[in-house]
């Protein structure tokens, strides 16, 4: 409840004040969809909102942009076996594993399991 709250405004900011021409990001994910995505994904919510905090205040003419994904802490994954005919996961973030910490990245596509 509190995770829609605070990324309310940010949706809020994507749909409505992008259209207005407020400049552009220099970083992929933009700083909105980064945040967004730290407040969807981060289980520690403060972290998530100082993690975009630096972000924003990093997307600047001193620094260079480029690609910069999400970092969250995560847990091990677990494997599950999957049976033809269940109901299809959808998949919202691919959490990529990297030295105690995992990288998120928002899934482009939707395609059930094939049987």
């Amino acid at each position: 409840m509190v995770r829609k709250a605070l990324s309310a405004p940010v949706r809020f900011y994507q749909k409505y004040l992008t259209l207005l021409g407020f400049g552009s990001c220099r970083y992929y994910p933009t700083c909105s969809e980064y945040a967004k995505w730290q407040i969807e994904t981060n289980p520690n919510l403060f972290s998530a909102l100082f993690a975009s905090a630096l972000r924003i205040l990093r997307c600047n003419q001193l620094f260079d942009g480029g690609i910069d994904y999400p970092v969250i802490s995560c847990k091990p994954f677990s494997t599950t076996s999957r049976r033809c005919g269940d109901e299809p996961v959808k998949i919202r973030y691919w959490f990529v594993p990297q030295k105690g910490k995992c990288r998120v990245i928002k899934n482009t596509f939707s395609k059930g399991p094939s049987c």
